[in-house]
């Protein structure tokens, strides 16, 4: 007798009934924050409910953006939502990291199926980052927000100009990985759609790189904004991880490090209108980046990083300096 043919999905119902519940509870802290929303916002001629659905929208289009360049999403979502949105700088912050480890999470999967993001690589740095990120997160709540606005303008300018004047970030040159890449064993290899071959990676100068990455986690946590603005020029100019690896890598990482997050939780800084439905739209948008990276060139990542972190640097910048706010 013939068994019953089961079906392949079959083990994942019990998944999808948790992202359902998971959703749901995200919808009702929603609607369970929206009396406090509506009394701060009274002034506004948008319904309270239109906040959120613009927020969702808005957020849908940053995670199609923000995983192909692997900077997570809450680069652009804390200066983009605190400009144009009557929400306060502080949930605004908050928000960021757990809109950005939202992103990361929804699109590491895909980018380990094919081999855009390197696990062995992204462990190491993930622990330096995580810890670091909750200095930087205490530190930045202490010091003023102008203070902080005009450094991380002026750090992301930095980076931009570095990326620019570098002429073959696509794929570093790397003639020998030095030692500790290679007792660590931080090498490896991922299939090229755009280009139709195989690339072959190792890298080097590992020890000064992960000194830097325990700064860009002090950085990263004081100023909410995740780590990925820092993470790819690092994994990619400095330790010569080929660009679409290094963007790959740079969304597993966010994914392990959202330490800085449970500070601002601790702050009160989490308003739950403004996280759900920023949340559910950045995974969304972010699957489809993800899919976006696979197939579209190096060179078109590379001008979007760019692009990016440019707009992102000077609205930092001009906020900070008091010149636009």
């Amino acid at each position: 007798m013939r068994e019953p043919v089961r079906r392949r999905d079959a083990g994942w119902r019990p998944n999808r009934h948790l992202h359902r519940a998971a959703l749901a509870f995200g919808v009702l802290a929603m609607f369970a924050s929206a009396p406090a929303f509506a009394a701060n916002a009274g002034a506004s001629l948008m319904p309270w409910w239109g906040w959120p659905l613009a927020l969702f929208v808005v957020c849908f289009f940053l995670g199609i953006v923000a995983v192909p360049a692997g900077v997570g999403g809450g680069v652009l979502f804390v200066p983009i939502v605190s400009g144009f949105f009557p929400f306060h700088l502080d949930f605004v912050r908050g928000g960021g990291l757990l809109v950005a480890l939202a992103s990361a999470l929804a699109a590491s999967p895909g980018l380990m199926r094919v081999g855009l993001a390197n696990l062995r690589l992204a462990l190491p740095v993930s622990l330096l980052v995580a810890a670091s990120q909750i200095g930087g997160a205490m530190l930045g709540l202490a010091l003023p927000s102008a203070i902080v606005q005009t450094t991380l303008g002026v750090l992301i300018l930095g980076i931009v100009g570095m990326m620019w004047m570098a002429k073959r970030s696509e794929v570093p040159h790397v003639p020998k990985a030095d030692t500790l890449a290679v007792a660590l064993r931080l090498s490896g290899i991922f299939h090229d759609a755009a280009h139709g071959g195989e690339v072959e990676w190792k890298v080097h100068r590992t020890s000064i790189a992960l000194a830097v990455f325990v700064l860009i986690g002090v950085l990263a946590g004081m100023f909410g904004l995740g780590a990925g603005w820092a993470n790819v020029p690092a994994l990619n100019l400095l330790m010569g991880v080929p660009l679409k690896a290094a963007a790959g890598t740079s969304s597993l990482i966010l994914s392990m490090t959202s330490s800085a997050a449970w500070v601002y939780i601790n702050q009160g800084a989490v308003l739950p209108i403004v996280v759900a439905p920023s949340v559910v739209g950045m995974m969304l948008g972010a699957r489809i980046g993800a899919r976006l990276l696979h197939i579209v060139k190096a060179s078109a990542i590379r001008r979007l990083v760019i692009g990016l972190l440019l707009v992102a640097g000077v609205r930092a910048l001009l906020k900070g300096l008091g010149i636009w706010n």
